[in-house]
């Protein structure tokens, strides 16, 4: 069985750890100095070579031949991810009492260190304050922010940082060189921004993709797309391109062709963030966009918040419809004619009206939740009910608020009577209204004008409307 790259060229000295020089340097001064610490705490990401570090100074603390595949019994590793008992620690505390079998130092390397409960914590800070002269602890972890500060303050910390693609892509480099490997310079920066700033990641989709090619074959950044279902770096530029130029339409196609290719919502939003902030210093009218795709991940239905977040700054153009009258006009002249036909008959028609324009039409809506009503208007037909459940559903922020509201719909506006100013400025918020508009688009409304008030709607009842401008405002109810 042939053996995983990552672990084929794991690092087996201080000097061949890549990318945390400013780690290692530390450590072999100190080595060379003869200076040990009896606790070392090393923290960072995943993947960044906490462990490989962690077992290496152990044995260069011993001042043993590295070896991988062995055991040496004064080199102790436990996981505390399954050893994370009061128990377990207390049995540390007795074995740590004797002495190294054969090494200098009896060294416990305790990996995932946070995942310790707090009664184990109590029992190994006591170890750490007053430890053995023979023992060394060298701690590490994923999530320093959960260990207790009395545990840091009896440790040195070393931070390890993300490794640059740049860094890892050249060790990838280095790798395929030996292994026979055929790939380009664009497929292992490809592969290292796909690693997440990790050697261990990155080398493992790099033995993924090795089968891929032969001795005649090389594995291009397109290949590499297709195999990790990313999509083309050609669909990413034409999204926002699109974006820019407030194509919806563009925007709605370039997305429907990514589902239909089976690129994943989320890998695809990540792909457009990631190259976003390659440009952000040429193009800041992205800043916006990029603040929005990172709630895409979180959200249920990524692929709309998706397309929200692209149409985010696009205005609805509002349809407009002119609805002309025609009404006769009888003019003077045709009176006149009749005088000339039959003089009598001017005395006994009776006066012409004089035309008067037509008067609008007004519709109001009452828009609680529990009375859903549809309106109907040139730009579209409004479900009341569809449109409170489709917030409900995907813009939860917009829904507490415009389930609150009273509406009434003249033409193509749409007036919300927020009852309150702060609703009203709610409502206002730029990210609000692009949410509102979607649902609107989405539930077969169309692109009404959408007018805020902060009041209650006007009572419909004369009197009622009377003694509300005599008081000062007030709001209609039902009383039953």
């Amino acid at each position: 069985m042939s053996k995983a790259l990552y672990r084929k060229y794991r690092s087996k000295s201080l000097d061949e750890i890549k990318g945390q020089k400013h780690v290692t340097d530390i450590l072999s001064r100190s080595l060379a100095m003869d200076r040990i610490s009896h606790a070392y705490l090393l923290t960072g990401p995943r993947g960044v070579g906490k462990t490989s570090i962690a077992r290496i100074l152990a044995y260069e603390i011993n001042k043993l031949p590295y070896d991988e595949n062995g055991s040496h019994l004064d080199i102790i590793e436990i996981d505390a991810a399954s050893n994370n008992g009061v128990e377990d620690i207390r049995d540390l505390r007795e074995k740590v009492q004797i002495a190294p079998v054969s090494a200098h130092k009896k060294i416990y390397i305790i990996d995932e260190v946070h995942m310790l409960s707090k009664a184990a914590f109590n029992a190994l800070l006591k170890t750490l304050e007053e430890p053995p002269e023979h023992a060394v602890f060298i701690l590490a972890t994923t999530d320093v922010d959960k260990l207790p500060a009395t545990i840091i303050s009896r440790t040195q910390q070393f931070g390890l940082r993300i490794i640059s693609p740049t860094d890892i892509a050249a060790h990838l480099k280095y790798i395929a060189e030996k292994e026979k490997i055929l790939i380009d310079d664009e497929a292992l920066l490809l592969i290292a921004l796909r690693g997440g700033g990790t050697f261990r990641d990155s080398i493992s989709l790099l033995d993924q993709l090795q089968s891929l090619t032969d001795e005649k074959t090389t594995i291009t950044r397109e290949l590499v797309e297709q195999s990790l279902g990313l999509a083309p770096n050609e669909l990413i530029k034409r999204l926002l391109d699109a974006y820019e130029s407030k194509d919806l339409a563009m925007i709605v196609s370039l997305l429907d062709q990514s589902e239909q290719s089976g690129i994943q919502t989320i890998v695809l939003s990540t792909q457009l963030i990631q190259s976003i902030r390659d440009t952000v210093t040429k193009k800041p009218q992205f800043l916006p966009l990029l603040d929005q795709l990172l709630d895409v991940a979180k959200s249920s239905q990524p692929n709309i918040r998706l397309l929200t977040a692209l149409a985010s700054h696009i205005t609805p153009k509002p349809k407009t419809a002119a609805l002309q009258i025609q009404t006769p006009v009888i003019s003077a002249p045709i009176t006149e004619l009749k005088k000339q036909v039959d003089p009598t008959i001017a005395s006994t028609l009776p006066p012409i009206p004089a035309s008067t324009p037509p008067k609008s039409v007004k519709k109001a809506l009452k828009t609680p939740v529990n009375e859903p009503e549809s309106i109907e208007y040139e730009a579209g037909t409004l479900d009341w009910e569809a449109l409170i459940e489709h917030t409900r559903s995907n813009f939860v922020a917009v829904y507490s608020v415009l389930s609150k509201c009273s509406g009434i719909l003249e033409g193509d506006t749409l007036t919300l009577y927020t009852h309150n100013a702060f609703y009203k400025k709610k409502l206002d918020d730029p990210k609000h209204r692009s949410s509102l508009f979607a649902a609107l688009k989405a539930t077969g409304a169309g692109s009404p004008i959408i007018k805020t008030v902060g009041t209650p709607p006007p009572p419909k009842d004369s009197v009622a409307a009377s003694v509300a401008a005599i008081m000062g405002g007030g709001e209609e109810v039902s009383v039953e």
